[in-house]
């Protein structure tokens, strides 16, 4: 049994993520890299982390994993909130552009994710991460599969 399905049986798509930040609970990706949901509305999604030496690479910068991640996150998560609760997705690909690079330093970073059109089978949403000045870090384009659970 899914998180979702645990805390918010029943319910649509934006109705289980509300509950899910109502709840404090944090699935795993979320925990091992200290990532939040901290807003949903409907075809939309927000996350947040402070990147830190957790996130890094061999070369000093936070790795690419982590933006991509917090984008894929935020993509899939604004089409979550466009489902019905018979509804699930998974995502088809994620097309990612590093604009900036992370450190530590760049301080709160925060992952906004917009559905751009949504079918009965393939939705397309778009991500981008921003720190507290509006810099932007990265951005994503996402395809994701529609289906019955």
């Amino acid at each position: 049994m899914s998180l979702v399905d645990e805390i918010a049986p029943g319910l649509d798509g934006l109705g289980q993520l509300r509950q899910l930040i109502a709840s404090g609970r944090k699935h795993g990706i979320l925990q091992s890299l200290d990532l939040d949901l901290i807003e949903v509305d409907l075809g939309k999604a927000v996350f947040a982390g402070m990147p830190d030496a957790h996130a890094y690479n061999p070369i000093g910068t936070v790795h690419g994993g982590y933006a991509a991640t917090l984008l894929d996150s935020a993509c899939g998560c604004a089409v979550h909130s466009r489902l019905s609760a018979t509804q699930a997705y998974t995502t088809l690909e994620l097309k990612v552009s590093y604009h900036k690079a992370i450190t530590k330093d760049s301080g709160l970073l925060r992952a906004e994710g917009n559905v751009l059109s949504m079918g009965r089978r393939a939705a397309f949403s778009e991500a981008k991460i921003t720190d507290a000045a509006g810099r932007l870090y990265a951005s994503a384009t996402s395809t994701l599969l529609v289906f019955e659970r």
